[in-house]
């Protein structure tokens, strides 16, 4: 357990990064307001958490809508009294080669993915400029520093992740905090969503080389863990055994 628990939030957390997040900071000590659409899941982990001892609440949330993400944030403090860590984990990949012409999919990258992160900005940045301080970690992926094929919106969306993140770390007096966690392939349902047929089965393979969604919380532990002073502003993580 840290000496130093903080408050944090966590979108995207019934599966996954934000799931193995959610428990590896719990284990931490600090509390925590999980939310996702997938309240079942929610519930089952928060009483795991708070069965082993650890201190969690959820929410539904759907992080495209900027009032839910509002709701969700003001809820955190008022549970909590405080806002410490915003961790914008939340994303979709349904991948597809743009002559597919899959807009409505493309959509919900955009909305999911950079909206998303600019919807839980925009709720707990003024809640942390009032208290004096707070940490943003955004989680993006390799895919925001390279593209391939059939993925190219959803690196758009990643790229503007990073682009997003760096900005508000240049515009940051000294009190706000900034991570970016960028994953190379990792074990999650992302790629449950994609409907392409030839994107998926390249996933497939893409993916036989893979992290633990444990490792992803490890960096994300790390980066809270550091002292006040120390802003750790990117992480690319990735499997040792892949070129990707």
């Amino acid at each position: 357990m840290t000496d130093a628990a903080k408050v944090v939030a966590v979108t995207g957390a019934s599966s996954g990064i934000g799931e193995a997040t959610a428990r590896r900071l719990a284990a931490d000590g600090h509390r925590l307001l999980l939310g996702a659409r997938r309240t079942d899941r929610l519930d089952t982990l928060t009483r795991e958490i708070t069965t082993a001892g650890g201190t969690a609440t959820f929410q539904r949330l759907d992080v495209t809508d900027a009032a839910d993400v509002r709701a969700f944030v003001s809820a955190a403090r008022e549970q909590y009294g405080r806002v410490d860590v915003m961790v914008n984990n939340a994303g979709v990949m349904p991948l597809s080669p743009l002559d597919a012409l899959k807009t409505n999919e493309w959509d919900r990258m955009i909305d999911v993915n950079v909206r998303g992160v600019l919807h839980g900005i925009a709720a707990a940045l003024p809640v942390m400029r009032a208290q004096g301080g707070g940490h943003f970690v955004n989680v993006a992926s390799v895919g925001a520093y390279e593209v391939s094929p059939t993925a190219a919106v959803y690196c758009a969306t990643k790229f503007a992740v990073r682009a997003i993140s760096e900005g508000l770390r240049q515009e940051s007096t000294g009190n706000i905090r900034v991570t970016l966690v960028s994953p190379g392939v990792t074990e999650s349902e992302l790629a449950d969503s994609i409907s392409d047929s030839a994107a998926r089965q390249a996933m497939k393979t893409y993916r036989a080389v893979s992290l633990p969604a444990s490792a992803i919380a490890e960096a994300i532990a790390y980066a809270l863990s550091q002292p006040a002073q120390v802003d750790v502003n990117e992480i690319v993580v990735r499997p040792t055994a892949s070129a990707q």
